[in-house]
């Protein structure tokens, strides 16, 4: 009874006229920053910051709130239409969401991304309120070893992100590590793979090169269809705004495992729904009984990575609130807000400031449901997109990833790196090189490098310390299981080709 009597405290704070306009105001910034290409929230956040010194900090952190978990949205909207993804997390989404569109199913598609964004965020809304004691428990469990181990499995999980052949895959994410390292070691201050490039010290902008080889290179393989509509199906489904038969029920699962994988990795410091969202793809991609769909309009791999992404921007709060400890740049700026305003988190936090925190509950729900009040009566609209001539959208497109890849740092160079990238994916295309590796490869590489150096300085070089500790060995042994899984898929496969290539001959 206290914590309804808490929940119902909280939707009495965030009800007030000032504080619900703000959170409104902020839902639909990060709205439309998600739907800009580039445009990424932690540069939007930055930008309202000073906004708040005039607010309540109940009423700066709805908005702060508002503008974050509003981009996860907006994000994947261009994704499935242009293939773009508005912000890192959602690149995974334009694997099969682009397909999807493509094939004349861009309003089922960005249905199920609704609908399945709002389910995640209600899962890890409701995790935050019943569990954030128990996770954040969770969290301090997790040293350097743990977090390597982890990493290390959502590597080689990420070989099975790619179409077809898995040492593509694997090479990708070798590619993607080699990507990650580029920069100043943050140990020794030493300027790696840079090649006298002074740009480069700062490593490769994780915008430029999820625009170059998702955006530009689709736009590449494309630009032969000038005076040509988007889509390839002009069939009347396109403008349909409801589900495909048969979609509900196939996505029940996934949004289940992506809302759980998704509330889990949210709390974790370093990961988030970048790392949730791939990780979801990959899961799915695994446990489905037909994956060679995935890659070619599969409506799981919309709908699971995009619940992931969403419970992970909820439960990415507690540690923040509950500890003082945010878990990305974005949280840190939210940290920084409550900083200014006096507030100090912490465990103390729940008793000290039960407006603030309670409030910023109520008005998750409240977000997100006008998120989804706004964004399903634009899908008709959105989907329209796609009767655009690529005479008018390539350049159109063009012009806004150049904004808001320059807008991120104010560097033509990040442009430049951009254009490279995007024929560098085209090209990876034309091999039929999966490009969603070598960018899970890129975000986990300098986490892996970082918590493998920590982990042996602790243990004084000891390699055993993954394998003595509790929770890194179960990842371990989990990484033992994938491959012996994938072993065993493709002797499967072969098999399976070379007896029908022996009732072809005969």
């Amino acid at each position: 009874m206290e914590l309804l009597s808490n929940v119902m405290h909280g939707f009495s704070i965030a009800f007030q006229w000032e504080n619900l306009a703000w959170s409104l105001f902020g839902v639909f910034m990060g709205n439309l920053i998600g739907v800009l290409p580039g445009m990424g929230v932690l540069a939007a956040i930055s930008i309202l910051l000073p906004l708040t010194y005039a607010m309540t900090p109940t009423a700066a952190l709805m908005m702060l709130a508002g503008i974050y978990y509003g981009a996860q949205y907006g994000g994947g909207i261009t994704c499935i239409l242009l293939n773009l993804p508005g912000t890192p997390s959602h690149a995974v989404t334009c694997l099969d969401g682009n397909p999807l569109a493509r094939q004349g199913k861009s309003g089922s598609a960005l249905f199920m991304l609704v609908m399945s964004s709002f389910i995640g965020a209600c899962v890890g809304i409701v995790i935050m309120i019943l569990f954030s004691p128990i996770l954040v428990e969770v969290a301090f469990k997790f040293g350097p070893a743990e977090y390597f181990s982890m990493m290390m499995l959502g590597l080689f999980a990420g070989a099975t992100l790619a179409k077809g052949s898995a040492v593509k895959g694997v090479a990708m994410v070798f590619l993607g590590l080699l990507f990650g390292v580029v920069g100043t070691d943050v140990n020794t201050g030493t300027i790696r793979y840079a090649f006298g490039v002074i740009e480069l010290s700062d490593g490769v902008q994780l915008v430029a090169l999820a625009m170059g080889l998702f955006g530009l290179a689709d736009f590449f393989a494309n630009v032969n269809r000038i005076g040509k509509a988007t889509v390839v199906d002009n069939g009347a489904r396109r403008m349909a705004v409801r589900p495909e038969p048969g979609d509900i029920k196939k996505s029940v699962a996934p949004i289940a495992r992506g809302s759980a994988i998704g509330s889990v990795l949210g709390i974790l410091p370093g990961t988030g729904a970048t790392i949730a969202s791939f990780m979801s793809y990959a899961v799915e991609k695994r446990v489905s009984k037909t994956p060679g769909r995935f890659g070619n309009g599969a409506i799981e791999g919309v709908a699971g990575p995009e619940s992931a992404n969403n419970s992970a921007a909820q439960t990415s709060f507690i540690p923040t609130m509950s500890l003082g400890i945010p878990g990305d740049s974005v949280m840190a700026l939210m940290l920084g807000a409550l900083i200014i305003h006096g507030i100090q988190p912490g465990p103390q936090m729940v008793t000290e400031h039960a407006d603030i925190f309670w409030g910023l509950i109520a008005s998750f729900w409240i977000g997100n449901a006008m998120l989804v009040v706004m964004n399903l009566p634009l899908i008709g609209m959105w989907a329209k997109l796609l009767r655009v001539p690529y005479k008018y959208l390539f350049p159109s497109a063009l012009f806004f990833v150049c904004v808001g890849v320059y807008s991120t740092n104010n560097s033509l160079f990040d442009v430049a790196v951009v254009l490279i990238l995007g024929v560098v994916g085209y090209v990876f295309l034309k091999l039929r090189f999966s490009p969603a590796p070598l960018l899970l490869g890129f975000v986990l590489g300098p986490m892996v490098e970082e918590n493998f150096r920590r982990a042996l300085l602790l243990s004084r070089g000891d390699m055993a310390i993954f394998v003595d500790r509790p929770i890194s060995a179960a990842f371990i042994y989990a990484i033992g299981a994938l491959a012996a899984w994938l072993v065993y898929s493709t002797m499967k496969a072969r098999r399976k080709m070379r007896a029908a290539l022996l009732e072809q001959t005969q």
